[in-house]
């Protein structure tokens, strides 16, 4: 009988199968955004078990666990790790048509060399055959990710973070460059209850008293310079929209102040603020040539029972419906008028805003950059097979696939990076079926180097990372 997860999976002509394996398959990962945790990185401690590593803090998986019914003790609850891997187990068959099924036995295989379907069934056995593994050196968080010929990995770091964790990976030997990306939700989101907090502990580790609009600017000025410096080459932002209110700098100062005496401000006053600190952003990261990444769309924690049991992640957010164009487009307007707009990467959650993110992308462009303004890869609830299929054909028509920066995983896995896989298996057969029907000249030479382009060389040229990173430690700047 086949195997499941064969040599050309996926693949369903020739010219896929030799798109695959001679162009794809042995290209570096650059793994551009994710959300592993560093601190586990550095550490480089083996997991106890499969649940530990697998399912842990694995939202999709928790979805689909509860879609089908199973209590919540045996999903993030006290239930034991081995139960709780049962559980899911349980749960897999009933996947089928979810990417959870081709993820999860093309991880199976990957890194365990599994080919048996997960069952009730086939459950106990491969529970002890992967713990066993994973109690080996060769399975340490550094040694998974560098099997998967991964070249760099960069983390989503808050920019209270110290950054020690990369500092240490950054002295060491380990060949895989772990970066950090500048997320600074916690300084847009004014209306949050924690932000004063926020702030304090920011003025506190720059030293810079925080009073009013520009001291807070020299406040975020002074840490993405100890991220640049630390190796950090993107930002990135996850926002139910763009901000585009209109806004003067006394009006943001006045609502600045207004919150730090803890008085309450307008939706409108809120809005004014978000949208001058993105501008001020944006600047700082055009003005280090950093790239820019904004995940537009979600609608987040939904489910407020849920969020009270199991805190934020804890899988119940979902596809948003905000209108994006006209904020997008004026938000981006505002840095590009002025000369500011960095590289920039649109990640949409809504299916329905593919090609209106494909044609903003299109919208601005710079001389020398493929693709300064990029339509994203397919993300979050769309990084499935059919997602990455919408996605590469709306870029195909409305921009230019060759100049894609490709695939990442934005998981908080260690055994996440078959996804890689998973997208350029998707893109070759894409290609594949495009040769066949005579949609592409028959010259595989020429295909086989988009391929390439768009699996590895455009995201190396693009980001610019560095080559050398200077070892700061957890030293602070006050300004460049």
């Amino acid at each position: 009988m086949k195997k499941f997860i064969h040599d050309d999976f996926l693949l369903e002509t020739d010219y896929a199968k030799e798109l695959y394996h001679n162009y794809a398959k042995d290209q570096p990962i650059i793994d551009y955004h994710c959300h592993l945790p560093v601190d586990e990185i550095a550490a480089n401690n083996n997991f106890a078990n499969l649940t530990q590593i697998w399912i842990e803090g694995d939202h999709y998986k928790w979805r689909a666990m509860r879609a089908l019914g199973i209590e919540e003790k045996y999903i993030t609850g006290n239930a034991t790790d081995e139960e709780k891997f049962h559980k899911w187990a349980e749960t897999v068959p009933y996947s089928l048509r979810n990417p959870l099924y081709h993820w999860t036995h093309l991880e199976l295989s990957r890194y365990f060399g599994i080919d048996q379907l997960l069952d009730p069934t086939s459950a106990a056995t491969i529970y002890k055959a992967c713990n066993e593994k994973l109690s080996c050196p060769e399975f340490s968080p550094q040694n998974l990710i560098q099997r998967m010929h991964t070249e760099v990995v960069c983390t989503t770091d808050d920019p209270l973070d110290d950054l020690s964790h990369h500092s240490r990976l950054a002295a060491s030997e380990y060949p895989v460059k772990v970066l950090p990306t500048f997320r600074p939700d916690g300084l847009i989101e004014i209306e949050k209850i924690d932000f004063i907090d926020y702030l304090s502990a920011l003025s506190k580790i720059t030293d810079i008293k925080i009073t009013d609009f520009e001291s807070l600017k020299e406040a975020i000025r002074s840490r993405v310079h100890h991220f640049h410096n630390n190796g950090c080459r993107l930002s990135d932002h996850g926002l139910p929209h763009a901000y585009s209110a209109q806004y003067t700098e006394a009006e943001v100062n006045r609502i600045l102040k207004l919150r730090l005496a803890e008085k309450s401000i307008t939706q409108k006053e809120a809005a004014q603020y978000k949208s001058a600190i993105l501008v001020a952003l944006g600047e700082l990261y055009a003005e280090k040539n950093w790239v820019m990444q904004l995940h537009l769309g979600p609608i987040r924690d939904t489910n407020k029972a849920v969020l009270g049991k199991v805190g934020i992640n804890a899988g119940v957010d979902s596809i948003g419906d905000y209108q994006q164009a006209e904020h997008l487009a004026s938000f981006l307007n505002r840095l590009n008028n002025n000369d500011n707009l960095p590289k920039t990467i649109l990640y949409n959650s809504n299916p329905s805003d593919n090609e209106v993110f494909a044609t903003m992308a299109g919208n601005f462009t710079g001389e020398g950059i493929k693709s300064k303004v990029q339509f994203g890869a397919a993300w979050w609830f769309l990084d499935q097979k059919d997602g990455i299929e919408d996605q590469l054909n709306v870029l195909s028509n409305m921009g230019l696939l060759s100049c894609s920066v490709g695939m990442l995983t934005d998981s908080r896995s260690f055994l996440s990076f078959p996804r890689h896989e998973y997208y350029r298996r998707v893109l070759c057969n894409m290609l594949g079926n495009d040769l066949k029907a005579g949609l592409l000249p028959n010259d595989m030479e020429w295909i086989g180097k988009i391929v390439r382009d768009v699996t590895y060389n455009n995201a190396k040229s693009f980001f610019e990372f560095p080559s050398t990173i200077k070892k700061l430690g957890t030293k602070t700047y006050k300004s460049l």
